[in-house]
């Protein structure tokens, strides 16, 4: 069952339009997605380069570039610490790019996701120390690592940290948050509640990106050639899974022409290994193809894999690299789907069903794809999802929370945090450890103390115009291009119509998974109208609510009884040469 909603934001579409010289479909889908601010609203239909925000205003971010400058001037050791997963990937791409081109000593170093968790530790620490490293600067994490940041400043280790996770914090007596911070030399994070940027959205390679603009600056190198790293950010920017607008939507928009014409031996490696050789490369291309096949060398084996095959100028290594990026992911998926085959069994067959926040426990999946299997999970049973694995300590088990947008994560977790060995994350993801004997007053405490009504734990459908499908034309279809690229915070439009008869259906499909509707316009016309979903519910459905014969009809092409609202994407078709008007069927009741 799921819920219906009609976005309705309160805006004069007459104003933004005439200001900006754009529809008012256009102005009312980009209000929809809370963009009023017409500065915002500027920046998202017409995305340049000089709308970025400019990085001075980051909160340390001129200590942290003093602190690495000084070092390269004097030619000491700098160390970058990142993390396993695609955003830390391409973070430490930018500022190992960044900091070569000033001169820098550099070189990385990421933990390993089974031997190490999570971010810099005491071990990444010591083994700096005993190769005489002058400065850390870590990338996508550090904002948590207290006990190793403290280690380093004992050790006598300049720290510098870039990250955009949320900052820790204790609860006062009064309920009031009171923030901590790690006692680095230079903390840059958008989401410091000191910090005074405009944007706070920006992943871990984003704010590796700033930094690196502003080190650029002080060494005298023209702004442009920080635009060259843009095609690593964008790709931290769409596998992050952060809200696509503001500087975000500008870095993908431009990061995607870089991708799509580049000179990257080992991008262009990994594009040929997945198939995508000759496509045009977009957003989805990012998130679900090139994306996790360089997590998969953090999952299976060593992230580092990912970061050389970047870095190698040559072609033959990039070719090797590729490959075993692209086997790991095929690995990956089908241990993915067995681990999630036993996790949807327990909830089936135990006492999870009832219960508003998921904490499930299987010893035998991969710690390396529990945040996947957890958000699989939260998307069957729109639950937030915290899934639990066995540490390589026998008393501990860790892993990862997926969350609903009604449900703050990190705020939740954090209330027990007497329970944990440790976490981090933001409102919609989570990490985290503890003993195993606090598992089930784990559980308790968060089902005990969560907020979510029957109401919230429904899945929402949020359309943006109601459009019998008469008026699709191909003019709107290209209208929509405007909103490209598409993601998280900047969904693809999503429009409806409802009591629409069905002239007849057709199984398509090597694997018969594809159902094509031939929908009547009030008008008396047809257009396909084309369902990637579960065939056999949706035959159910309607048998259940017209009868069998009704729907045997349907497939044979005669008047029938069915009838049918919508929520759809509209589409172009484009086959041997011709060009028709289709929907996608994104809902349907």
């Amino acid at each position: 069952m799921e819920r219906w909603f009609l976005r309705n934001v309160k805006v004069d579409l007459d104003f933004i339009s005439k200001k900006l010289g754009i529809s008012k479909l256009l102005a009312k889908i980009i209000t929809n997605r809370n963009i009023k601010d017409l500065r915002l609203i500027d920046s998202f239909i017409y995305p340049s380069l000089k709308k970025l925000h400019n990085p001075r205003l980051m909160k340390d971010i001129e200590l942290g570039v003093s602190l690495v400058k000084k070092s390269i001037m004097d030619g000491k050791k700098i160390r970058i610490s990142g993390d396993y997963d695609q955003d830390g990937n391409s973070a430490i791409l930018t500022l190992y790019n960044g900091i070569k081109r000033c001169g820098g000593n550099v070189d990385y170093v990421i933990p390993h996701r089974v031997r190490d968790g999570y971010g810099i530790n005491e071990r990444i620490i010591r083994e700096a120390k005993e190769d005489g490293i002058h400065l850390i600067i870590t990338c996508d994490n550090g904002i948590s690592a207290f006990d190793a940041i403290k280690l380093a400043k004992d050790l006598g280790i300049i720290v510098v940290v870039t990250d955009h996770h949320d900052v820790s914090f204790v609860e006062g007596e009064k309920g009031e948050k009171e923030y901590v911070l790690p006692e680095a030399d230079a903390i840059i994070n958008p989401k410091r509640p000191d910090c005074n940027y405009p944007f706070k959205a920006l992943c871990g390679a984003g704010v590796a990106f700033k930094f690196i603009q502003v080190l650029y600056e002080e060494f005298g190198i023209d702004v442009e050639e920080s635009y060259e790293l843009l095609e690593f950010v964008a790709m931290g920017t769409v596998c992050d899974v952060v809200d696509l607008i503001d500087e975000n939507r500008i870095i993908v928009k431009e990061g995607l022409k870089r991708i799509n014409n580049t000179q990257n031996i080992g991008l262009k490696a990994l594009i040929k290994a997945t198939g995508l050789e000759g496509r045009k490369i977009s957003t989805y291309s990012l998130g679900f193809v090139l994306g996790p096949s360089i997590n998969a060398s953090g999952r299976l084996d060593s992230a580092e894999i990912a970061v050389e095959m970047f870095l190698t100028q040559e072609a033959d290594l990039a070719k090797q690299y590729a490959e075993e990026l692209y086997r790991l992911n095929e690995e990956r998926k089908g241990m993915t789907e067995e681990g999630l085959n036993k996790v949807i069994d327990q909830i089936e067959t135990g006492d999870f069903i009832d219960q508003k926040v998921l904490v499930l426990y299987e010893p035998e999946a991969h710690e390396s794809i529990v945040g996947i299997i957890a958000g699989k999970i939260k998307d069957i049973y729109y639950r937030p999802t915290i899934l639990l694995t066995q540490s390589k300590d026998e008393n501990k088990i860790k892993g990862s929370g997926r969350s609903i947008e009604e449900y703050n994560m990190f705020e939740e977790i954090s209330k027990c945090k007497d329970l944990l060995v440790g976490f981090g994350g933001h409102p919609m993801a989570a990490g985290l450890s503890l003993d195993k004997s606090n598992l089930d007053n784990f559980r308790e405490r968060l089902n005990g103390q969560a907020s979510l009504t029957g109401e919230d734990l429904l899945p929402k459908v949020y359309i943006d115009v109601y459009l019998p499908i008469e008026y699709i034309s191909f003019n709107l279809v290209e209208e929509l291009k405007a909103l490209e690229p598409f993601g998280k915070g900047n969904p693809k439009p999503l429009f409806a119509d409802k009591n629409i008869s069905i002239k007849r259906g057709f199984i398509l499909g090597k694997n018969q998974n594809v159902l094509k509707l031939l929908l009547l316009t009030k008008n008396g016309n047809t257009i396909d109208g084309l369902y990637f979903g579960n065939i056999d519910e949706f035959e159910n459905k309607l048998t259940e609510k017209f009868g069998k014969d009704e729907i045997d009809k349907m497939y044979k092409g005669i008047d029938n009884q069915i009838k049918m609202d919508i929520v759809y994407t509209p589409n172009i078709n484009e086959y041997m040469g011709n060009r028709t008007l289709q929907v996608i069927i994104q809902n349907y009741r």
